[in-house]
C-alpha cells in the first residue's frame, strides 16, 4: 500500500451540468386565451345549428304574411264588379305581389296590372312544405341572384276549412333582402351571446382551474431552485376537488423528493468520508501486517498457533479496505468460486469473532465433509456479518438465566447447499423486518448502520442464491441457499469424451 492510491469520490461520476428548467413564459397563446377562443367558437357553432332552422322559419313566416295580405286584398277586390287600375295598383303594392289569384271549385279569379303573367322561377306551397325542403329553399333564396319570382300558394282562410286556394306571384328580391337583414341580426346577437357566455365561462374556469394551475406551476418553479429546502414545498389549499388532490400529491412528492435528496447528499458525504478513512486505515493495517510477520518468527507455541490466523484476518481486512476504495467505481466483484469445506469456514468465523470461550455457546453443526461451491472471501463475509449480528444481540442481555446460543448448520440437497444461522436472542422487531436487507434501514442496534445484512444479501445474490429470515424460530434465524455453478453440458460432455480417449490411449 502506498500513499499514491486514489481516493474515490462517490460524487466524482455525477453529471456536471444540471438540466435546463423551463420557466414560465408570458405569452399571448396561453391556456386562458385558448379557453376564451374555444368558448366563443363553440358558442358560434351552437348558434349555427340554431340559425339554420331559424332562417327557414323566417322565410315561411314571410311567405305566410304575404298570403295573409293577399287574403285581405282578395276581400277588397271582390267587393267591386269592376276594379279601377289605380285601386288595383294600390292593393297589389300593399300585398307586395305582381299578381293575385283566388281559385275555388266554382270559380277562379285573378288580378294583375301586367298584360302577361311573369315567368315563375320557384314554387312555395306554405301548407305542404316539409322542414328539409324549407331549409333548402331558404338557402337557395339567400344565396340566389334575387331577380327571380316565386309563386306562393296558401289556403283561402287561416283555418283552411274553405275550399280553394289563394295564389300570388312575388319578386324574390324583397324576400332575399329581408332574409339578409334577419341573418345580420342573428349574427350580431350570436356574437353578443358568445362574448357574454365566453366571458362568464372564462372567468369561472380561470378562477376554478387556470389560477390554481398557475399557482402549482409557480410552486414547482420555486421548489426546483432548491429541492432540498423543505420550506419551498407547496402548501395545499385544502380544496375538495381534483385540483386539491393534485396539490396534495405534489406536496407529498416534493416532501419525499426533498428527503431523498438530503439522504443522497448524506450518503455521498458519508461515502467520501469512509473512502478517506479507509485510505489511512489500509496503511495502518499494512503496518500491523509487518509487525505480525515479525511476531510469527517467535518460538512460542501459542504465538505459532495464533499468528497465521492473525495474518489471515489482516489479509482479509486489507482486502475489504481495497473493496471499499473501489466501490465508487463498481459494485462487488463477481464471485471467484472454489470448492470449499464449509465446516472449516464456519470455524474460522467463530475464531475471528472470539466466540469460543466467550459467554456465548457456539455450535458448528456443519458436517465435517460438507463441501460448497462458493467464493471463499465472500462466503466468509456473509457468515461473519450474520454471526456478528447474532453475537451482538446475545450479548445485549444482562440476565444470567438467559440462554446464549449461536448455531450454524448446513446440508446439501442435490446441487444446492442450505445454511442456517440460528440464535436464541430477542429476534427482530417488525420495523426492522420491513427493510431488512436495505442499507441504512435494517439495523435494530443503537448506532448500527444496517450494512451487514445488505452486504450479505448482495453477496448471496451474486452467487445466484437466496437469503431469508425464518419466522418459526424463537430468536433470529437466517437461511441461505447457494446453488453450485451451472455446468455447460456440451462442454462437460466433450471433456468427458476427451478424458476417456486419453485414458484408452486413443488420439484426440
Amino acid at each position: 500500500m502506498t500513499h499514491d492510491d486514489k481516493i474515490v469520490d462517490p460524487t466524482e461520476n455525477a453529471e456536471t451540468s444540471a438540466p435546463v428548467l423551463h420557466r414560465k413564459k408570458t405569452r399571448f397563446g396561453g391556456l386562458s386565451v385558448k379557453l376564451l377562443v374555444l368558448t366563443v367558437l363553440f358558442v358560434m357553432v351552437a348558434e349555427v345549428f340554431i340559425y339554420v332552422p331559424s332562417i327557414a322559419n323566417f322565410r315561411n313566416s314571410w311567405l305566410l304574411d304575404r298570403i295573409a295580405m293577399a287574403r285581405v286584398a282578395v276581400v277588397a277586390l271582390s267587393q267591386k264588379e269592376t276594379v279601377e287600375e289605380e285601386f288595383l295598383a294600390k292593393v297589389l303594392k300593399s300585398a307586395g305581389a305582381r299578381a293575385i289569384a283566388q281559385r275555388s271549385p266554382s270559380r277562379s279569379r285573378m288580378w294583375t296590372m301586367e298584360d302577361a303573367l311573369p315567368e315563375v322561377d320557384h314554387h312555395a306551397d306554405v301548407h305542404q312544405m316539409i322542414p328539409v325542403q324549407a331549409i333548402i329553399h331558404s338557402f337557395g333564396t339567400l344565396f340566389g341572384s334575387g331577380d327571380g319570382t316565386i309563386r306562393v300558394i296558401g289556403p283561402v282562410d287561416i283555418a283552411g276549412k274553405t275550399p280553394g286556394t289563394i295564389e300570388l306571384i312575388v319578386n324574390e328580391g324583397p324576400l332575399q333582402t329581408a332574409m339578409i337583414r334577419f341573418s345580420g341580426n342573428i349574427l350580431g346577437l350570436s356574437l353578443i351571446i358568445s362574448l357574454i357566455t365566453a366571458a362568464l365561462v372564462y372567468l369561472a374556469l380561470r378562477w376554478l382551474m387556470v389560477r390554481p394551475l398557475q399557482h402549482l406551476t409557480q410552486a414547482m418553479d420555486v421548489y426546483s431552485d432548491d429541492p432540498e429546502d423543505a420550506s419551498r414545498i407547496v402548501a395545499p389549499s385544502g380544496r375538495n376537488d381534483e385540483i386539491g388532490d393534485a396539490e396534495s400529491g405534489l406536496a407529498d412528492m416534493q416532501g419525499q423528493l426533498a428527503q431523498t435528496l438530503q439522504q443522497k447528499q448524506h450518503l455521498a458525504d458519508l461515502g467520501l468520508a469512509v473512502s478517506k478513512i479507509n485510505h489511512d486505515l489500509r496503511n495502518i493495517l499494512a503496518s500491523a501486517q509487518l509487525f505480525t510477520d515479525r511476531i510469527g518468527s517467535l518460538p512460542d507455541p501459542t504465538v505459532q498457533r495464533l499468528a497465521p490466523k492473525l495474518v489471515a484476518a489482516l489479509d482479509r481486512a486489507i482486502g475489504y479496505t481495497s473493496s471499499v476504495l473501489s466501490y465508487g467505481r463498481s459494485r462487488e466483484a463477481p464471485p471467484d468460486r472454489r470448492l470449499l469445506n464449509l465446516h472449516h469456514i464456519v470455524g474460522d468465523v467463530a475464531e475471528i469473532l472470539g466466540l469460543p470461550g466467550s459467554s456465548i455457546t457456539f455450535e458448528n453443526a456443519v458436517p465435517n465433509d460438507l463441501e460448497i461451491d462458493a467464493d471463499p472471501d465472500q462466503l466468509f463475509r456473509v457468515l461473519t456479518n450474520l454471526c456478528r449480528n447474532s453475537a451482538q444481540a446475545l450479548q445485549a442481555g444482562t440476565e444470567p438465566a438467559l440462554v446464549r446460543r449461536l448455531a450454524v448448520g448446513a446440508h446439501r440437497s442435490g446441487a444446492v447447499v442450505t445454511i442456517q444461522v440460528n440464535d436464541t436472542g430477542p429476534g427482530l422487531p417488525p420495523v426492522a423486518k420491513e427493510h431488512l436487507f436495505q442499507a441504512f434501514h435494517g439495523s435494530v442496534s443503537k448506532g448500527g448502520t444496517g450494512l451487514g445484512l445488505a452486504i450479505a444479501a448482495e453477496l448471496v445474490r451474486a452467487h445466484g442464491g437466496t437469503i431469508q429470515l425464518l419466522d418459526d424460530h424463537p430468536g433470529a434465524a437466517f437461511e441461505i441457499t447457494l446453488p453450485d455453478r451451472a455446468i455447460d453440458f456440451q462442454s462437460a460432455k466433450r471433456a468427458a469424451i476427451r478424458d476417456n480417449r486419453q485414458g484408452t490411449g486413443q488420439q484426440v
